[in-house]
């Protein structure tokens, strides 16, 4: 069958400078690899494709020189990862964040970047086709189907989608091969697509809730959320909460359940447990003191804690964020 991903991506290459790469066990055996000409960088560019339906990428490389890049992308619906990156769209301006979660929608007009050199762009992510969310979806759910266009428009560019950093580390570190290879990413693109639609059902949620709110409550709400960002390690007692926000106790709790959809103990426990993520997967603190960096002082509650919300003890979790 032919298919219009590979034909896009080879052209793509040629012109961007990348070349054919024998297979690199830094990478799972059922892609391909291409490697950047060393006059304009150094690096690699890993894709794994399914038909027409989607694709999986994975970038490691540098440009030697400041570079303004221009897209042309077919048709998608893509989400993605930067683990490094130094750069800005273009059309319009938006700074590229290290650490964030970014949506794409290709096919509708020209994406230009300009990538500063030398500075390693890492990222990973899932590009999925008309072929995929207007057909196979559609045949699959024909009761339930609706396109996912606006919920992928509605992530835009976030630093808060720890489900999908997960998710997107999975797929970065999986070595598998064959038919089981297959089956995982087909299984990730699902779930991929189910993380961002009940994403935007949330955000949906809580843009009904503010309708419920006075502007008054939803900036209030928004200051105290700010502090809870900058101090969810410390052990804030409620009266201070309380007096942060401007409102009383019992106004506080149902209020803010409306806006997060989440109680205030549950909002600081997410944000302690995303740090947690970052510290396992980026440095050799011990499990103690990853722990006690995010504000428990029990490395056994932390970590029954840290199963909870991740599905893996923190040990577990490294072993996987941290695979080679």
């Amino acid at each position: 069958m032919e298919n219009m991903i590979d034909d896009f991506y080879v052209t793509q290459f040629a012109e961007r400078g990348f070349i054919p790469a024998p297979s690199n066990l830094d990478y799972c055996e059922v892609g391909t690899t291409w490697q950047l000409n060393d006059k304009i960088g150094t690096g690699t560019f890993w894709i794994y494709s399914k038909q027409n339906l989607f694709d999986i990428k994975i970038h490691d490389f540098y440009l030697n020189e400041d570079t303004i890049l221009d897209f042309n992308w077919p048709e998608c619906l893509s989400i993605m990862q930067f683990d490094s990156i130094s750069g800005e769209e273009l059309s319009p301006y938006h700074r590229l964040e290290v650490g964030s979660v970014k949506s794409f929608i290709g096919g509708y007009s020209t994406y230009k970047v300009l990538i500063h050199k030398k500075i390693p762009i890492r990222t990973v992510g899932i590009e999925i086709m008309p072929a995929y969310y207007e057909d196979y979806l559609k045949e699959q759910y024909p009761d339930e189907y609706a396109n996912p266009l606006k919920a992928f428009e509605a992530i835009g560019q976030t630093m808060d989608f720890p489900e999908m950093s997960r998710l997107l580390k999975q797929v970065e570190v999986y070595r598998g091969s064959g038919i089981s290879a297959a089956l995982f990413y087909e299984g990730k693109v699902a779930e991929a697509i189910s993380l961002i639609v009940e994403r935007s059902r949330l955000l949906q949620q809580k843009k009904e809730a503010r309708k419920k709110l006075s502007v008054q409550d939803v900036q209030q709400l928004e200051n105290l959320t700010m502090y809870l960002n900058d101090h969810c390690i410390q052990d804030i007692p409620l009266e201070q909460i309380v007096r942060i926000s401007c409102m009383s106790a019992r106004k506080l709790q149902t209020a803010f359940k409306e806006y997060h959809g989440c109680t205030i103990t549950e909002y600081i426990q997410q944000r302690r447990m995303s740090q947690a993520e970052a510290l396992l997967a980026k440095t050799d603190l011990t499990i103690k003191q990853v722990a006690q960096s995010v504000g428990y002082t029990s490395a056994s509650r932390f970590a029954e804690l840290f199963r909870k919300s991740t599905g893996l003890l923190p040990i577990e979790y490294r072993k996987t964020a941290q695979r080679k």
